[in-house]
């Protein structure tokens, strides 16, 4: 199990205290957030290439980008020692099924739950844009050094944003709208996605 230890400090990473419990909120969530997309589509890769031959370009585009973003966050968590959140065993189990579950119900169900779960990323990752780029300029106007590390953050996180808001373009353009009971069915993904960055940010 990696270290609980605080983020190392130096001129180029966010001394402050308040700034390291952010970043180790973010990154938390994120990792967590991305290995459940990473589950999400492996589940629903092989009903959904089964029934619609023509959709495994794009489900493979799409897994292929989750999984970079996932490595992307597990290095990260490993440079600054944050230890992942304690229910990433439950996110997994939970993933898994939600993957499989909507792919079983059709094409539409499956791109309807990546058009609420990219949703909710994508507002989750403005977010923290937002923060990130708040602290740059508060720092800026305190004198401090920005640092390579803060503006490669803020720049990674804005590239994962905009693609996470690619698949949902993907999800509404492959009829995600067209799923019975639509509003039901994004409805409770993305109020399951909010509850889990919540818990998932403190545990």
């Amino acid at each position: 199990m990696m270290s609980t230890a605080p983020l190392r400090a130096n001129p180029h990473e966010l001394p402050n205290p308040a700034k390291r419990d952010f970043l180790t909120s973010a990154l938390r969530v994120n990792q967590a957030g991305e290995l459940a997309a990473t589950l999400i589509y492996k589940g629903q890769t092989p009903p959904i290439v089964s029934s619609h031959p023509h959709l495994r370009p794009l489900m493979k585009h799409m897994y292929d980008q989750e999984a970079s973003h996932f490595s992307t966050f597990n290095a990260l968590m490993a440079k600054h020692r944050i230890r992942p959140t304690a229910m990433y065993p439950l996110w997994t189990l939970a993933a898994s099924a939600l993957g499989w579950g909507t792919a079983i119900m059709g094409r539409e169900a499956a791109m309807a739950c990546t058009e609420a779960v990219e949703t909710e990323i994508g507002g989750h990752y403005n977010g923290q844009v937002r923060v990130l780029l708040e602290m740059a300029e508060q720092m800026e106007k305190n004198g401090e050094d920005i640092g390579p590390e803060l503006k490669q953050l803020i720049s990674t996180i804005r590239r994962i944003r905009d693609e996470e808001l690619e698949h949902l373009d993907h999800a509404v353009v492959n009829d995600a709208k067209q799923a019975v009971p639509h509003e039901l069915l994004t409805g409770v993904i993305r109020a399951g996605c909010r509850g889990a960055i919540w818990i998932s940010e403190r545990v």
